[in-house]
């Protein structure tokens, strides 16, 4: 069994935990170290029991208190070689023992847990997401992505839960304050993904034995928890998919989820 807890979604940072019955993994540790050890001993969750934190990329929002989580609570950090030259700063406050590698599409393994990365369309150095696999159970994020292709479809297929974002509402963006430069960016091959594109993947997913996910990684100004809900499910009924068949939730972004448990 796999359980899972946003910690923080959204454009202002971002952390997830993942559990197994013996491991616990961060995915990425984009709040203050002290944001995050508030978070984890809310849903009681020892930050000392935590096996490692993986990272997606390295923009401020999946980074900000990587280095000193990981200094303080003697944390191992993966990273690709790229993202890890991508954020000096932060690796200079974590020890060499500390900083580990992987290379995208080759899997690896953290205690009881199988980890497979897949590349994401971003404009960050070396932008990936994860699929983690205890037991033949299955589960993906896949967030900071301004397209899905087969390849990425392909990675999330199989997958009972998954975390997919849905940034932006495009009605919203074409209408806020946002410069012009930045909405191209968001709306670019390498940016983000709609409310709309997130709920028609997970209608194809379906069918290869997606029973839950939650949507995350909403703009604060672009979107709302609630209209990213109903946009999602708006395409899912366009497919055929009812609500009563997906279990579907929106990502805090500054508070923990409830855990969802996949087995």
């Amino acid at each position: 069994m796999l359980k899972f807890c946003s910690l923080y979604s959204g454009s202002t940072g971002n952390s997830l935990l993942v559990q197994s019955k013996n491991t616990n993994i961060l995915i990425d540790a984009g709040v203050s170290c002290k944001k995050i050890t508030d978070a984890l001993e809310n849903i009681n969750v020892n930050v000392n029991d935590i096996s490692a934190i993986l990272v997606t990329h390295e923009h401020t929002d999946h980074i900000q208190g990587l280095g000193t989580l990981s200094k303080k609570y003697n944390i191992p950090v993966f990273a690709t070689s790229k993202t890890w030259d991508n954020m000096k700063e932060q690796k200079e406050k974590i020890s060499d023992n500390n900083i580990k590698y992987f290379n995208i599409s080759e899997d690896f393994e953290i205690e009881d847990l199988i980890i497979k990365s897949f590349k994401t369309p971003h404009d960050a150095a070396d932008s990936c997401g994860f699929s983690i696999i205890n037991n033949n159970t299955k589960i993906s994020i896949a967030t900071d992505l301004g397209h899905i292709d087969n390849k990425i479809f392909d990675s999330l297929s199989g997958s009972k839960f998954i975390m997919l974002e849905a940034n932006y509402e495009p009605e919203i963006l074409k209408y806020s304050h946002y410069p012009f430069a930045l909405k191209q960016r968001i709306l670019g091959e390498n940016g983000h993904l709609s409310n709309h594109i997130a709920g028609q993947t997970l209608a194809h997913l379906v069918d290869s034995g997606l029973e839950s996910a939650i949507l995350g990684h909403l703009s604060k100004e672009n979107n709302f928890p609630k209209l990213a809900y109903e946009s999602a499910l708006e395409e899912l009924s366009n497919y055929g998919v009812s609500k009563d068949f997906i279990n579907l939730t929106v990502a805090n972004r500054d508070k923990p989820s409830n855990f969802i448990e996949v087995s």
